[in-house]
């Protein structure tokens, strides 16, 4: 089959490779949409997780049952499904408390073992979530949906009227539709680009241009402000567009050896909540309903569906200018 390969790091190529066989509780889909993260370059670069070079990355992905492998007796050939690609313990302090995200040997397809950028992937039935109709571009933002969901449940809605996300990404938006889908009346969105404003606008939430006036006139104004850029110089803005009593959550990967300033007296005396979130919690499920109830619209997202091949140009940095969300299809 072909396959992107990351066969060193840094080095990423497009080659064939051999097609994986189902084991005892696994299932051969063949994959008909592939979206990229930036913690796919991550991994390429050695920033995050742990893995095993050769690998096949990809981690936002959906497609079709081709095969299943022994005692599998919930999917069957030719069933549309989604992919959770985390791999927990399930034994770990973090797992027994419900944090299969924070477990102590977390891995995932696409980061520790071979995942979505190929015509077809072995995953654990397990890791598996029926789409029924949802159309595989739709499916393929489960993943992303997931971890924002897992954030929006880590700060809660509880009291959050108005909110406000920085970063007008695929992230950024997906975010501000989950808050929309918890109830959050009033969302902002802030960003520098004119085109990811409009979209936000389009999609009914309240744009702000970065550096602007109206965005300075929200000063303390927010019940929840959340960053979805991982950039620190914004991150360490969210407190001051956060109300008294309010909620701050950083949800952008920042650099792990970044630092920002923050007044414990602030946090104190205004009664702020700080949380940050990382990934999904085996919440596809959840991600999969979100999107059904955000409607087929959120595939506008998808700025570029590219063949495989194109991938690994995307993955260096060297593909399209502009895009928001690109997938493999």
């Amino acid at each position: 089959m072909k396959a992107v390969v990351y066969n060193a790091l840094g080095s990423v190529i497009f080659s064939e490779i051999e097609t994986p066989k189902p084991g005892a509780g696994e299932v051969l889909i063949r994959v008909e949409a592939s979206g990229v993260c930036h913690t796919d370059i991550d991994v390429l670069h050695g920033r995050y997780g742990t893995p095993d070079f050769p690998l096949v990355p990809g981690h936002e992905y959906a497609g079709t049952v081709e095969e299943v492998g022994a005692g599998v007796t919930n999917f069957a050939p030719g069933d549309r499904v989604v992919v959770d690609p985390n791999l927990s313990c399930g034994h770990c302090r973090a797992c027994e408390k419900g944090l299969a995200n924070l477990c102590e040997t977390l891995g995932a397809y696409g980061v520790s073992t071979n995942g979505g950028f190929a015509e077809y992937s072995c995953v654990k039935a397990e890791n598996l979530v029926a789409i029924d109709d949802m159309p595989f571009d739709m499916a393929a933002l489960a993943e992303p949906m997931g971890c924002v969901l897992n954030g929006v449940g880590v700060i809660g809605t509880e009291g959050v009227e108005r909110a406000l996300v920085i970063g007008a990404g695929p992230i950024g938006l997906l975010m501000a539709m989950a808050l929309k889908t918890r109830g959050v009346s009033e969302i902002g969105v802030v960003d520098l680009a004119p085109h990811r404003l409009e979209l936000a606008e389009s999609f009914g939430f309240k744009p702000y241009a970065s550096g602007s006036a109206e965005l300075a006139a929200l000063e303390q104004k927010m019940d929840l402000s959340v960053d979805a850029t991982g950039v620190p110089a914004v991150a360490a803005t969210l407190p001051g567009y956060t109300a008294n009593g309010g909620k701050v959550l950083y949800f952008g990967v920042c650099p792990p050896d970044a630092r920002i300033e923050i007044s414990p007296f602030e946090v104190f005396r205004r009664q702020l909540t700080i949380a940050g979130a990382h990934s999904l919690n085996h919440n596809i499920a959840d991600a999969v309903e979100a999107l059904k109830a955000t409607g087929p619209d959120v595939t506008r997202l998808v700025s570029h569906r590219l063949p495989l091949d194109e991938i690994p140009n995307v993955l260096l940095k060297k593909g399209p200018e502009g895009t928001l969300k690109v997938q493999a299809v």
